[in-house]
Formats: structure tokens, C-alpha cells, sequence
């Protein structure tokens, strides 16, 4: 019962300077039986005792008031894992898909990279896109409601 294992702190380190690149406040890695989570306490989006942040545009939706309603919409698609979500397949080409169209079950609607690797977000139903609730390059959270598709 003795068996530890040596916590390899280069790793460590590695993931929480990517936690502060990409702004998410917890990364998990696993190989085998062994996981390393590397968590903070998430900061407010806005600082409220500066004047320049009032006029900051909102880089993010503040958690808990307009994402809560979304992620209860009962059309909402919402991240399978923590990354960053792209709406088209490379740089400059044409988004996945847009407001207003029309999407099949399965088809491909953005992109989250998630530890160097590009995984297809995939319509769970058919629908009309009514909503996107993220934007180009931007991290998300395990959870975070993605678009509404009615």
C-alpha cells in the first residue's frame, strides 16, 4: 500500500502556467491510473475598482446570470470538455455553421482543442441554430453552453 507515486512537478507547473495562457481556472491530466488536477479559484471577469475596467467590452459572459439561463435552454448545446472553441476549421475559412442555419444530428459545429488536439463538437439533434454563445478562440469550460439549437 505503499506504492506513491513521485509527483512530477515540471508538469505541474507546465499546466498551471497553461491554466494562466488560457484563462480556465482547472486542467485535469491523466495517463493511466495517475491524475494531476490543477485547479484555482476563479477571478471575477471585471475589477470593479478601476475606472478603465468599466468601459472594458465583455470578453466573457459573466458567469452565473445570462450563462445560467442559457445552459437551462432546453436547446442548449454545452462543451463536453475544457478548451478552446473555434467556429471554423482553420484560420480564415468559413464558420462551421452560423444563427439561422439549419443542422443535422451529428454534423460537425465547431471545434474545441483541448491539450494540443482539435476535437469536432457535433449537433446532438437536428435544428435551427438560433444562438452562438461563444466566439472565435475563446476558452470554455466543461459544461459551458456552447449555442442554442431549436
Amino acid at each position: 500500500m505503499g506504492n506513491k507515486t513521485p509527483i512530477d512537478s515540471e508538469l505541474v507547473r507546465t499546466l498551471a502556467a497553461l491554466l494562466d495562457e488560457t484563462n480556465l481556472t482547472e486542467i485535469e491530466y491523466g495517463v493511466g491510473d495517475v491524475k494531476i488536477r490543477v485547479a484555482r479559484t476563479a477571478a471575477p471577469v471585471t475589477v470593479h475598482h478601476g475606472s478603465a475596467s468599466a468601459h472594458v467590452a465583455h470578453p466573457v459572459a459573466q458567469p452565473g446570470q445570462a450563462a445560467a439561463s442559457d445552459a437551462d435552454h432546453p436547446g442548449a448545446v454545452t462543451s463536453p470538455m475544457v478548451g478552446i472553441a473555434y467556429l471554423s476549421p482553420e484560420p480564415g475559412a468559413t464558420k462551421f455553421i452560423n444563427p439561422g442555419d439549419v443542422v443535422a444530428e451529428g454534423q460537425t459545429i465547431m471545434l474545441i482543442e483541448a491539450m494540443k488536439t482539435f476535437n469536432p463538437i457535433r449537433a446532438p439533434r437536428g435544428g435551427k441554430v438560433t444562438r452562438i454563445l461563444v466566439t472565435d478562440s475563446q476558452p470554455v469550460e466543461f459544461g459551458e453552453p456552447l449555442m442554442i439549437i431549436e
